[in-house]
């Protein structure tokens, strides 16, 4: 299988990462966004799931933002309706 080239490619890549990382840890989301931990929680999760978005990617599109704009986007962004101080 060849590299993914394409930046429209690795965001769409990114984005579905991420989102079976929040559909498979949905208790994890909840409780990280109210007590300001999400990233602690998710460590292992979301440090796995970069590790599978570097592997089907360039270099430099794994050297980029994409990952972290998709953790923001899909993670944080869909929480923003759970009760917290961070809001």
């Amino acid at each position: 299988m060849s590299l993914i080239e394409n930046p429209d490619h690795a965001r769409r890549l990114a984005r579905a990462i991420v989102s079976d990382v929040a559909l498979y840890n949905r208790e994890k989301v909840e409780q990280g966004i109210k007590d300001d931990n999400i990233f602690e929680v998710l460590n292992d999760q979301l440090a796995e799931g970069r590790e599978h978005f570097e592997s089907r990617v360039s270099t430099e599109l794994a050297q980029s933002n994409i990952f972290d704009i998709a953790v923001v986007d899909v993670l944080i962004k869909r929480a923003g309706k759970i009760e917290s101080t961070i809001w």
